[in-house]
């Protein structure tokens, strides 16, 4: 491996000069532990692209690990489907791990604590524990309960472990400063008594521990080196370096012991924490709150809704996992926090899609065009190129007859300046066909045109003489006998404004949904999608590119999901 090609962040970098210097031993390890508390989203995908490139990259490791401390928010179907998220996004953990393995050594570890006299059991209230906080301006008041004997907190705490306190009696607290300009150093809760049942413990726990303490404790018994963290976790970092400093669990083997005892690879290490950016995009929401209040709400159609800023609704709509690795990769990894344009997310996708799918036929407003100067029983099969960047995807077969299904936007009875498709009396090419000129408009009792009559130039059909017989509009078609329908849904940006998060003018996230966010309509399609596969991925020549879905499509109801336009139309509407 060639350490200065892969040093192109100041992550990377870190770590080229931690393996230069001997570091760690020369291993890499890192982690991605999300709180299975919610899907995915896109801001997810920055963190598995680090943290997994990195420990590819270096010839290191990466563990997948479940922070589930907070039974009362987590649930199975979250675990399943962030599994799911991070091998579609190309990646597999060394291990699979959850926090709550850990539990015991976590209980062990807050002993030890209590024992060298750096813990202690309060009994404050949750309201009483902020009123004694103090301010970013004013210290803090010790608690009435910091001055415990150690033997009195360690009966307190053994037996809130057996379940004897109820809920929010009592918490576990480091005893710190609580004068420390650092608010997060000023004597933090290590434990709150929660009696629920958890999803991997059953009853087992009435306590459980909390975040900044099990983080810093996970990362050192997995053996992490880098542990990489967003940006709000810089204020942290010297609360998890003091958690690593009182316990030393690389030198007191006893602590970790229960893992190894239950069959767990456990060699203590002293991990490093590392903050970055995180990944923001305009145009959506990244916080989970608000994206759980919009499924439960039913403002959308769940998690993996195709508006929906998760992994598995960029999946499902047909975003290549390619592309959002790209998307990242090019957004690199600093530590000032931005805003990046989903347009350029949207480019990557196009970007990847063009290279990889094949092109079809399809019209999703469909207006009748029959060719009257051909007869009625007329039928023949052309030759397509399935890509015509690409020989190697081949060609097929697509059948032509004299009616003919068109974009109904492709046709202007009074046509406006610069319009140069079919009008009446008007010529244009048909795709690999030839020129047709409109010599009829039919209409409804109402006015509404309902059908097109035409005539096709047969001189200027591929290799005769007239092929090269200039036009100056070229539209797509599908043979109307021969069509096959599907449904279409055209999705489109879930807000209608770049900043949805911002309320100044009174207005909450959810006064800027789009209401144009998604449409069906229903389809001709070329019969060469007659038996597509889900989340198979296409470009319907002249609209845009379209994927199964792979939930809803089967042979007997074709349903496709526009992934995006061949160009950026956000980009036109807002005038850049």
């Amino acid at each position: 491996m060639n350490e200065t090609s892969v040093a192109n962040n100041f992550i990377r970098q870190i770590v080229v000069d931690d393996n230069a210097s001997g570091k760690h031993g020369g291993r890499v390890a890192t982690r991605f532990p999300p709180e299975p508390n919610g899907y995915l989203h896109l801001g997810h995908g920055k963190s598995i692209g680090l943290n997994f490139g990195i420990a590819r990259d270096f010839g290191g490791t990466c563990n997948l690990r479940f922070d589930d401390t907070n039974p009362a928010r987590e649930d199975v179907e979250y675990v399943e489907a962030i599994k799911d998220d991070v091998r579609w996004l190309g990646f597999d953990w060394a291990e699979l791990r959850h926090a709550s393995d850990y539990f015991e050594v976590f209980y062990r570890c807050a002993l030890k604590l209590i024992e060298t006299g750096k813990a202690y059991v309060c009994d404050l209230s949750a309201e009483e524990v902020r009123e004694y906080r103090g301010t970013l301006t004013e210290p803090g008041r010790d608690s009435p309960f910091r001055e415990r004997s150690i033997s009195d907190n360690l009966d307190l705490f053994r037996r809130m472990r057996a379940g004897e306190f109820a809920d929010g009696t009592r918490t576990l607290r480091a005893k710190i400063d609580m004068a420390a300009g650092n608010i997060n150093m000023r004597d933090p809760a290590i434990y709150r008594i929660r009696k629920l049942s958890h999803q991997n413990t059953g009853d087992t726990w009435p306590i459980y521990p909390m975040y900044d303490y099990a983080h810093c404790v996970s990362d050192a018994l997995e053996g992490i080196t880098h542990s990489l963290c967003t940006l709000e976790f810089e204020d942290h970092r010297p609360l998890y370096d003091w958690f690593l400093d009182q316990l030393d669990l690389p030198n007191d083997r006893a602590l970790s012991e229960p893992l190894r005892e239950a069959g767990f690879s456990c060699e203590p290490a002293r991990p490093r924490q590392i903050e970055f950016a995180r990944g923001n995009l305009d145009y959506t929401v990244m916080s989970k709150r608000k994206l759980m209040a919009l499924v439960q709400d039913g403002l959308v159609d769940g998690w993996d809704d195709p508006r929906m800023p998760t992994l598995s609704g960029v999946r499902r709509r047909g975003f290549p996992p390619a592309a959002v690795r790209t998307f990242w990769e090019r957004a690199g990894v600093t530590k000032q926090n931005s805003v990046i344009e989903y347009g350029v997310l949207e480019g990557c996708v196009r970007e990847v899609l063009d290279a990889e799918a094949p092109r079809r036929l399809g019209v999703i407003d469909p207006l009748k065009l029959v060719l009257v100067n051909l007869p009625e029983e007329y039928a023949e099969v052309l030759r397509f190129p399935n890509h015509p960047k690409n020989d190697g995807f081949g060609d097929r077969e697509v059948p032509f007859s004299r009616e003919l299904w068109i974009e109904r936007e492709d046709f202007m009875e009074e046509p406006v300046k610069g319009f140069h498709r079919l009008v009446p009396g008007g010529e244009v090419r048909l795709r690999g066909v030839g020129i047709v000129r409109c010599v009829d408009v039919v209409k409804s009792a109402d006015g509404a045109i309902t059908e097109l009559h035409g005539t096709l130039d047969a001189d200027t059909r591929p290799g005769r003489s007239g092929a090269e017989r200039k036009v100056k509009g070229t539209i797509h078609w599908v043979s109307a006998p021969h069509a096959i329908a599907a449904e279409v849904r055209l999705y489109d940006r879930l807000f209608d404004v770049a900043d949805p998060d911002d309320d100044s003018d009174g207005k909450t996230y959810r006064d800027h949904l789009n209401p144009n966010s998604r449409r069906i309509v229903r389809a001709w399609l070329e019969p060469a999608l007659a038996s597509v596969s889900p989340e198979s991925t296409w470009q319907f020549e002249r609209l845009g590119y379209f994927v199964a879905d792979r939930h809803d499509c089967h042979a007997n109801a074709l349903v496709f999901n526009r992934v995006v336009t061949l160009r950026d139309t956000w980009a036109r509407t807002a005038g850049r």
